[in-house]
C-alpha cells in the first residue's frame, strides 16, 4: 500500500487518525471523495464513529485492520471515515437513515451510499465474517441490480426528507399550566427506587434535572426538587461516578447506576457539573458541593489542554473495557494493606463475586464513611495506585459546543462554591476557543493541537458558546464577551433560522455543504437540541443587549418557544432543555440588577447565589449595563432591582430582602 492510499494521517480528528494505519484506503468526507466514487462508478462505504466508542474499536480491529477485508473494500468501494463529533451534520443525516431502515441506531454506523451520497443500505456493527458477506452482497447488487439500488436510494432519500424532524412553527408560547403538566408527566416516569428515569441502559438526565430544579424554584414544589436530589445522589454514589478522581461515565448499563460504560465525555461532565452546581447553590447539600468540586477538577486535570477542554476518555485501556477502574478485594488489600483493604472493600461495595467482569467490582459509595480522614487517605492511595495501571486514551479534539458547556458550568460552579479559580478556568477557555475557532468572522466546529479544522460550526456550537460568553459577561462586566456573543447570535439568526417558518431552526447554516437533507432536529439527544440551546441564549441576550437587537432576540426566542409547545405537551422527557428554558421564560425571565461600586459587593454576591436558573444578573455603577440604566444605589447602600419581564419591584438593599423578593411564585 502506498503512503497516500490511506489519507487520514493529517486529519484533525484523533478518531480518524486511529485508522490512518489501516490497510483500508480511508478518506475523509469531501467533494473529491464523492467525485472519485462517481468517476470509478463504485458505491461509498461510509463508517461513522468516535474515539471513545468501544464497538468502534472492536470493528476496527476485526475488520478494518484485516487485509482480506481491505482488498475487497479498496477494489469495490470508496471508503470514507467520519468522526461523528466533528461532523454531527453527517451523523444526523445517516443516523436518521439507519434508524429508518433497521429500527435502531448506534456506532459504529455502517452505511452504503451512491456516489452522490444517497443511502441504500445501513447498519451498525458487523463482525468480520458478516461484514465480508455484506461487502460481497452490496458489491454484487451494485454490479448486477443497479436499477434496483438506484430506485431504493431515491425512495430512501425522499423518505428522509419527509421525515426530517422540524418544529411546525406557530402555536402559543408555553405558559405556567403547560410547564406544570409537562413536569407532572416527567415525574410520573421517575424510577423512585434507583433515581433517574427509565430502565437499562440509563443515561444521566442532565437537561431534565435542570428543568425540574427550575420548576421548584418557580413554584416551590417539593416533589420536583426531591426527584432532582434522588437522581443526583444515586449517580454520585453509583459506579457511573468515578469515586476516586471525579467525573462521570457516559451511562450505566444497568438501571441502578452500578456498572458504567466507562467512556467519559466532556459534554456529559460539563452538563452534569452545571446541574450539581445549581443543586449545591440552591440546597447547600454537602454531596452536591463535593461532586461539583471534583467534577470541575476532573475537567481541568484530565480533559484540560492549553486552557480548552478535550473531548473524551476511552472506555478501554489496552483493549480491555474498564481495566483502569475496576477492583477486586485482593487488589484493594494489596494496595492498602489488609486492614484498610477490607475497610475499603466494605465502603466501596467491592465483593468476592464482583459487580463487573472477571470477578471485579466498580467502586460505589453507599454513604460517606464516618471516618473522613481515613476515607480521604484511602481514596488518595487508591488513586495513586490506579495511576500506575494502563490508562484510557484521550480524544484531544476540542469541540466548540462542548467547551461552551464547560465555560457555563465552570462559571456557575464558581458562584456555587465561591471559587474564583473556576471562573478563571472558564475565562481562559473562552479566550482560547474564541481566538482559535472564530475564523474570518465565522465559527468552526473543532480543532486539534491548535489547528482548527475545516468543519463549519453547527447551531449548537453558536448557541452553547454564546450562552457561555453571556454568562461570563454577567460575572465580569467585560463588554468583549457580550460583543462576541451577540455576533454569534446574529450569525445564527441570519443563517440557521428558517426564513419561512417562525420559530424553526436548522442545525446547519444555509451556506453549509448541501447534504441529502438539511438536519433540523428539535429533540434533545445526548446533548440539548441546538434549537433549545439557541432559544436559551436569545432569552439571555434580549435582557443584556441594548437597542433593536434586544427586540429581535426577544421575538426570535418567543417564536422558538411557541414552536416547541407540541414537544412539551407530548414528549417532555425528550424536551428537557426546552422545559428548562420555558420555566425561566414563564417566570420572567427574572432580571436582577445590582447597583454597586464594585464586584466585592455583598449584595451582588448574594444575588448570584439566590438567582434562580435562567435568570439574568448584572452588577456595577448606574448606567454601566443595559439593566443598570437609571438604577443607582439607594441611600448610600448597594441596591438590587428585581424585574420579571417588564415589571420591576422596588429596590432592596439587603440579602435578606432580596431573598424575600425572589420567593417562589406559582
Amino acid at each position: 500500500m502506498s503512503p497516500a492510499a490511506n489519507r487520514l494521517g493529517a486529519a484533525t480528528s484523533p478518531y480518524l487518525r486511529q485508522h490512518a494505519d489501516n490497510p483500508v484506503h480511508w478518506r475523509e468526507w469531501s467533494a473529491d471523495a464523492l467525485a472519485d466514487a462517481a468517476a470509478r462508478d463504485v458505491p461509498i462505504l461510509l463508517s461513522i464513529g468516535y474515539a471513545a466508542c468501544h464497538w468502534c474499536h472492536v470493528m476496527a480491529h476485526e475488520s478494518f485492520a484485516d487485509d482480506e477485508v481491505a482488498v475487497i473494500v479498496n477494489a469495490g468501494f470508496v471508503a470514507i471515515k467520519v468522526d461523528r463529533e466533528e461532523r454531527p451534520d453527517l451523523d444526523a443525516v445517516y443516523m436518521t437513515a439507519t434508524v429508518a431502515m433497521t429500527g435502531q441506531g448506534g456506532w459504529p454506523m455502517t452505511c452504503f451510499l451512491t456516489p452522490d451520497g444517497r443511502p441504500f443500505f445501513c447498519g451498525t456493527y458487523y463482525p468480520r465474517d458478516g461484514f465480508l458477506q455484506l461487502l460481497e452482497a452490496v458489491g454484487d447488487a451494485w454490479r448486477t441490480r443497479r436499477g434496483e439500488v438506484e430506485e431504493a436510494s431515491d425512495q430512501i432519500a425522499g423518505e428522509l426528507r419527509s421525515m426530517a424532524a422540524t418544529l411546525p412553527g406557530g402555536g402559543s408560547v408555553p405558559d405556567a399550566d403547560l410547564c406544570d403538566r409537562a413536569v407532572a408527566h416527567v415525574l410520573a416516569d421517575e424510577d423512585i427506587r434507583h433515581g433517574g428515569f427509565g430502565n437499562a441502559p440509563k443515561f444521566p438526565p442532565s437537561a431534565l434535572l435542570e428543568a425540574l430544579l427550575r420548576h421548584h424554584e418557580r413554584t416551590g414544589a417539593t416533589d420536583s426538587l426531591a426527584t432532582v436530589e434522588r437522581a443526583c445522589a444515586a449517580m454520585a454514589r453509583g459506579g457511573i461516578y468515578d469515586q476516586l478522581a471525579g467525573g462521570f461515565a457516559r451511562y450505566s448499563v444497568d438501571a441502578s447506576w452500578v456498572v458504567p460504560h466507562f467512556e467519559k465525555m466532556l459534554y456529559d461532565n460539563a452538563l452534569l457539573l452545571r446541574v450539581y452546581a445549581h443543586v449545591a447553590r440552591r440546597t447547600g447539600d454537602p454531596l452536591a458541593r463535593r461532586v461539583t468540586r471534583e467534577t470541575a477538577e476532573f475537567l481541568i486535570r484530565d480533559l484540560g489542554a492549553g486552557g480548552t477542554f478535550t473531548s473524551s476518555l476511552d472506555a478501554d485501556a489496552d483493549g480491555v473495557e474498564g481495566l483502569t477502574y475496576a477492583w477486586t478485594p485482593g487488589q484493594l488489600r494489596e494496595a492498602l494493606g489488609d486492614d484498610d483493604g477490607r475497610w475499603a472493600a466494605d465502603v466501596f461495595g467491592v465483593t468476592e463475586e464482583g459487580t463487573f467482569e472477571r470477578g471485579s467490582s466498580v467502586l460505589r459509595l453507599a454513604a460517606d464513611p464516618a471516618d473522613a480522614e481515613r476515607f480521604g487517605r484511602v481514596r488518595a492511595r487508591l488513586a495513586r495506585v490506579r495511576a500506575w495501571r494502563p490508562q484510557p486514551a484521550r480524544d484531544d479534539k476540542v469541540v466548540t459546543a462542548w467547551n461552551g458547556f464547560a465555560i457555563t458550568a465552570l462559571a456557575d460552579a464558581s458562584v456555587a462554591l465561591a471559587d474564583p479559580g473556576l471562573l478563571d478556568a472558564a475565562l481562559t477557555c473562552a479566550r482560547a476557543v474564541v481566538d482559535l475557532h472564530v475564523v474570518d468572522g465565522r465559527l468552526r466546529r473543532a480543532s486539534l493541537g491548535g489547528r482548527v479544522g475545516d468543519s463549519a460550526a453547527i447551531l449548537e456550537d453558536h448557541a452553547a458558546l454564546a450562552t457561555g460568553l453571556l454568562t461570563l459577561y454577567q460575572l465580569t462586566a467585560d463588554e468583549d464577551w457580550l460583543t462576541v456573543a451577540t455576533d454569534l447570535l446574529d450569525v445564527a439568526v441570519a443563517h440557521f433560522a428558517d426564513p419561512d417558518v417562525a420559530g424553526r431552526w436548522y442545525d446547519t447554516a444555509d451556506d453549509a455543504e448541501s447534504l441529502v437533507l438539511r438536519p433540523a432536529d428539535p429533540v434533545d439527544g445526548a446533548t440539548p437540541s441546538g434549537a433549545a440551546l439557541i432559544t436559551e441564549a436569545l432569552h439571555l441576550a434580549a435582557h443584556l443587549t441594548p437597542g433593536p437587537r434586544a427586540d429581535l432576540y426577544a421575538a426570535s426566542a418567543t417564536a422558538s418557544l411557541a414552536a416547541a409547545t407540541p414537544l412539551l405537551a407530548k414528549v417532555p422527557r425528550s424536551a428537557g432543555h426546552w422545559l428548562a428554558v420555558a420555566e425561566a421564560a414563564v417566570r420572567g425571565p427574572i432580571q436582577i440588577a445590582v447597583a454597586c461600586d464594585g464586584f466585592d459587593s455583598e449584595l451582588l454576591a448574594a444575588a448570584r447565589v439566590l438567582a434562580p436558573g435562567g435568570a439574568v444578573v448584572v452588577g456595577g455603577p448606574v448606567g454601566s449595563a443595559e439593566l443598570l440604566i437609571g438604577r443607582d444605589r439607594v441611600g448610600g447602600h448597594d441596591a438590587a432591582y428585581v424585574c420579571r419581564g417588564r415589571t420591576c419591584d422596588l429596590p432592596v438593599t439587603t440579602p435578606r430582602d432580596l431573598a424575600a423578593a425572589l420567593v417562589a411564585r406559582v
